[in-house]
């Protein structure tokens, strides 16, 4: 059998480590022959592969990013995408697909499956919004860089009494805001699962002051003020409609110095959180999705996505996992607002 792999959306930790695992296992133990699609979909459209090896995977674990590069191209934004991937997988006697990636491109591998491809799914997010699976790889790495971070601005917050914001990614989903919010020890913590009062922020922030301490607010990316829309960094949309965010942490610096009088900082961390080598925790996952994404192959268990529950690797079904989004359960937001102020 010849497996084509791809990868696709945003790139992050342990994409490396999943394409590893899948050639490691597949070529010695089942005999398969692997193709790397380059760019996600955009290298199934257009036929632009390169060859994966065991000696091409060699290295690969601790490495950041993704050697197949990546891109946001939805085949199905184009009138003749299905057939183009079709005559593609014909022409380069793919018999199955492994697609690496978050809601959208496994969105695409779902609608593929639906018309007769046989596609296996990899949740890769460091949002970790996938429905379906407890956790996806890149998420735990974003949240140490996060949280390093967070550490590292306390000192300087301290230092020049002032309040400083850290924007972190997180579209619709807070989880890392909450999870490097909650260990870094923010004084407030704000997601797009809640909508905040920024008459309560600036509470928050004076009473901080008032104990001689200078505040640490993390907010994502996605976060919304009660009255108000998204912050957006353009009017630009991806192929897949999604608008791109940025700068309601200078939004949120600008109305804090403007209502208390404090001076504000803003730090965005941006790429540099899916950007560099994965943690211990992120190679691990990583390692097992590709390993139970070989054998879902061989199985012969089309439309399926590997999914981690407790510490078992099981399959879910892609549409199943990518109808909705995970957000943040109010309880858990509510245990990390218990240190907010």
């Amino acid at each position: 059998m010849r497996v084509g792999v791809l990868t696709g959306g945003g790139d992050c930790p342990g994409l490396n480590a999943v394409i590893r695992a899948i050639v490691r296992k597949g070529v010695p133990g089942y005999g398969y022959e692997f193709v790397g699609f380059r760019d996600g979909w955009r290298g199934v459209l257009e036929g632009d592969t390169k060859p994966l090896d065991v000696s091409a995977v060699r290295g690969l674990l601790p490495r950041g990013g993704t050697i197949l590069g990546s891109s946001r191209t939805n085949p199905f934004a184009l009138d003749d995408g299905l057939a183009r991937i079709r005559g593609t997988l014909a022409d380069l006697g793919v018999d199955a697909l492994i697609a690496i990636g978050g809601e959208d491109t496994l969105g695409v591998a779902a609608t593929l499956h639906e018309n007769g491809v046989q596609v296996v799914g990899v949740p890769k997010t460091i949002d970790n919004d996938l429905s379906g699976t407890d956790y996806t790889f890149g998420f735990d790495t974003a949240v140490n860089i996060a949280t390093e971070a967070i550490d590292r601005l306390h000192t300087t917050a301290e230092s020049h009494h002032r309040a400083l914001i850290v924007e972190v990614m997180g579209r619709h989903a807070g989880w890392i805001a909450l999870h490097a919010g909650m260990a870094g020890g923010a004084n407030a913590i704000l997601i797009p699962e809640v909508r905040f009062d920024i008459d309560q922020v600036c509470e928050w922030v004076e009473s901080r002051f008032r104990l001689d301490y200078a505040p640490i607010i993390v907010v994502s990316e996605g976060a919304m003020p009660e009255e108000g829309d998204e912050v957006l960094m353009s009017g630009e949309t991806d192929a897949f409609g999604h608008a791109r965010l940025g700068g309601i942490g200078d939004w949120l610096g600008k109305e804090i110095e403007r209502r208390t009088g404090k001076e504000a900082r803003t730090t965005v961390l941006g790429h540099v959180q899916r950007g560099g080598t994965p943690t211990a925790r992120d190679r691990w996952l990583a390692t097992r999705f590709g390993l139970h994404a070989i054998d879902a192959v061989a199985a012969g268990n089309w439309g399926v996505m590997t999914a981690l529950r407790g510490t078992d690797i099981v399959t879910v079904p892609l549409a199943e996992a990518t109808k909705e989004l995970k957000l943040v359960d109010p309880a858990l937001y509510a245990e990390a607002a218990i240190f907010f102020g």
